[in-house]
């Protein structure tokens, strides 16, 4: 099973939120319903992916009644459902939270600007661009001034 990150972000949004394994057990009933193969270590690696590329942002929110990190719905997604993905609330039995809007803006402005200093640092021209285009994705996500970093950015 290849899930692209907007399927993984059209999964999470089906929730408003799922853990790492959560979402994991979720694609392996999506494969079942499709009747293919989940390799949990694809799965893994595609998560990390959506989460590099803000798909996927992580939260840590212990307000929201878990202190697992929790996985949210990012800046650059286009949430898109997989095949069989609609059936998903009513096999799985994931709790319903309630994750602070405030939490998920900071987590995504303190990954940012720790992903803009280590590009900075690499001189990773190629993240800085990618890094560039998220800032505005962030704006138009939310209302998060990025100007400052995006500055520094197009310095590099």
């Amino acid at each position: 099973m290849d899930l692209q990150p907007d399927e993984l972000a059209g999964v999470v949004d089906l929730f408003g939120s799922l853990t790492r394994a959560e979402l994991v057990d979720a694609c392996g009933e999506l494969a079942f319903k499709q009747g293919v193969d989940a390799d949990p270590d694809a799965v893994a690696a595609a998560i990390d992916g959506a989460i590099d590329s803000y798909h996927l942002v992580a939260v840590d929110d212990h307000a929201a009644d878990t202190d697992e990190t929790l996985l949210v719905v990012g800046p650059v997604a286009f949430p898109a459902l997989p095949d069989g993905a609609a059936d998903l609330p009513h096999i799985m039995d994931v709790p319903a939270r309630d994750l602070a809007r405030d939490a998920v803006i900071e987590a995504v402005k303190a990954r940012f600007r720790e992903d803009a200093v280590m590009a900075v640092k690499n001189g990773d021209e190629d993240r800085v661009e990618t890094l560039l285009d998220v800032s505005y994705d962030i704006e138009a996500w939310e209302s998060v001034e990025m100007d400052g970093l995006r500055d520094r950015l197009d310095d590099v």
